[in-house]
Formats: structure tokens, sequence, C-alpha cells
């Protein structure tokens, strides 16, 4: 896991076309604003073969955004144009992983490394909100919240958010509109959250130039 450079550009991209085939993916002109707004916040795995995943993210001042809201709105549709340093909140924008590498660790490398940050900053939580990509099978049964709640409580499995609460993430709600155009999930994403056990409130949120992953 390292941070993303500018030469990874293309090569991220075609790796999120071939992960969510039927979601438009990010232009270079996004990718670079990502990197050029929040370096720090924008990390790839990769192996000898080359990238195999992305995780990006900004910071937010959290009250701000409390409210439903959707990955565009939050995001500056990919600009990043909402990140404040002024903030205490890790926003998770993106994660994706090589479909053929799912199930052996990447993600949970990512998480990793989005957890180093959170304590390199000395930022006290990360929000993020993932995708519901198993509920709909249950649309015509069930609202998305009933969905994530029978995942939560173990009657359900859905690989996103089973996979978030395997990583430590706490269960908040459901954002419904989040992305509109992610059919699998109706539109509809689970918000949770990290603490940062090493967060200390008398000391300053810091964005270090080179934070060791």
């Amino acid at each position: 896991v390292r941070h993303t450079r500018a030469e990874d550009i293309a090569n991220l991209i075609a790796l999120q076309a071939r992960v969510y085939p039927s979601i438009p993916p990010w232009n270079p002109r996004r990718l670079q604003e990502q990197l050029e707004v929040f370096p720090q916040g924008q990390i790839v795995a990769e192996n000898e073969d080359g990238l195999v995943g992305c995780a990006s993210s900004l910071i937010v001042l959290w009250d701000d955004w409390a409210e439903a809201h959707s990955w565009k709105e939050i995001t500056g549709a990919g600009t990043f144009d909402n990140h404040n340093p002024e903030g205490l909140t890790l926003y998770g924008a993106e994660v994706f992983v090589d479909p053929n590498l799912q199930g052996q660790g990447v993600g949970h490398l990512l998480y990793n490394g989005r957890r180093t940050l959170c304590r390199a900053m000395n930022l006290k939580r990360i929000i993020a909100c993932g995708r519901l990509p198993g509920y709909d099978a249950y649309a015509s049964q069930m609202s998305a919240e009933l969905y994530a709640q029978k995942v939560v409580w173990g009657d359900l499995t859905d690989p996103v958010l089973n996979f978030q609460l395997k990583e430590g993430f706490s269960y908040c709600g459901v954002m419904e509109g989040y992305i509109p155009e992610d059919h699998d999930s109706r539109g509809n994403a689970s918000l949770i959250v990290w603490l940062n056990p090493d967060y200390d409130p008398t000391r300053p949120t810091t964005i270090p130039e080179n934070i060791v992953l």
C-alpha cells in the first residue's frame, strides 16, 4: 500500500471500470484534482502485476454533512472541493479492489492504510457510505434500512457491509439516493463510522507532508 501518484491515473480508471462496469468511472481530470487537493488521502494497493486496489478520501466538517447527502454532493462531484483541513473526519469517498483478488486481504490493507492516515493526522474518526449491493434481491420484500439491520443482526449477508463490520466499523443508518445510478443498491448506502482510539482532543489535527503507510 502506498500513496497514489499521477502516473497511476490511467491504470486506476481501467481498474475502476472493471470493478463497477455499470457505473461510469472517474475521468483523469477528477483524479488529478483529488491528488492536488489532498494527496495524503489517496492510496493504492499494488502487487508485482500492478495496481490491485484504491482508497480515496477527504477531510470534512462532519456537522455540515451529517444530514442526508449524496456522493456527488459531499465529494464535489469527485473534485474533493469540499475538503476542509479544519475538520476532524476522514471521509471515505471510494474503495475498490480488483475483482480477481477480492476476499484475499487487499481491502483490509487499504482500510488499514486509512486508519494509519486517521491516526497520523489525529483525526477523530473515519466516516463512509458503503454500497449495499445485495439489497436489490430483497428490495421487493423490505426497506433498505431493514435489509441493513438484518445484515448487522446476522440474518442476511451483504458483501460490502459485512466486510466493513468485520473491519471494526459501526453501522449508523442508510443514506437514500447516495449513488442513484447504483442499481444493485437501489441508490442506497450504509452510513458507517470508525472512531480513532488514539484521538487526542488536546492536540491539533495536522496533515504531515509524508505519512508512512
